[in-house]
C-alpha cells in the first residue's frame, strides 16, 4: 500500500473499542453496506475511512497537505440483534458519517451524523477492523468545531 501499513485492529473490551472508534471517526458508511448476518451473529460494514494515523505525509504542488482515505472492513461478533434509529430504510444509497462507537451494558452503539444510531445487542465486545485496497488522496481533512476552536 504505497509503503503504508494497512490498519488491522481487534477490540475485545470497551477500552480497545475506544481505539477503534478513533481510527474510524469520520468514516463514511453507505446504509447499503451495513449487513446483519443473523446466523453468524455478526454485523459487518465497509467504511471509507480517513487515515488519521498517517495525517498529511505529503504536499501537493501548491504546498497544500494531501491526506488519505482507504476502504476498511469492520465486523462485530456475538451480535444477537440490531436496532436502527433514524435510518431511512427507503434510502439505501444514504451515506452516513460515523462519529464514534460506544460500548454499553450489553450493547454497542454506532453513532452517526444526522442523529442516526445503530445499536448492536451484544453480550461481549469483539470487533475487527482491516484496511483493504489502496488508499487514495484527498485534500479534505474532517474538521471538528470543538477541536478547531482551541
Amino acid at each position: 500500500m504505497n509503503g503504508r501499513t494497512p490498519l488491522r485492529l481487534r477490540a475485545a473490551d470497551a477500552d480497545d473499542l475506544k481505539v477503534i472508534a478513533s481510527a474510524l471517526q469520520d468514516a463514511l458508511v453507505a446504509v447499503s453496506e451495513m449487513k446483519y448476518l443473523a446466523e453468524q451473529r455478526r454485523f459487518v460494514f465497509a467504511a471509507n475511512r480517513f487515515r488519521w494515523e498517517d495525517e498529511a505525509r505529503e504536499r501537493d504542488e501548491e504546498g497544500n497537505p494531501v491526506y488519505e482515505r482507504v476502504l476498511a472492513g469492520v465486523s462485530f461478533e456475538h451480535v444477537a440483534a440490531v436496532r436502527q434509529i433514524g435510518v431511512n430504510r427507503h434510502r439505501r444509497d444514504q451515506v452516513l458519517g460515523l462519529l464514534t462507537i460506544e460500548a454499553g451494558e450489553g450493547s454497542i452503539d454506532l453513532l452517526f451524523s444526522a442523529g442516526v444510531t445503530v445499536r448492536l445487542e451484544a453480550g461481549e465486545v469483539l470487533c475487527h477492523v482491516e484496511d483493504f485496497g489502496e488508499p487514495w488522496p484527498t485534500q479534505r481533512r474532517p474538521a471538528h468545531p470543538m477541536e478547531d476552536a482551541g
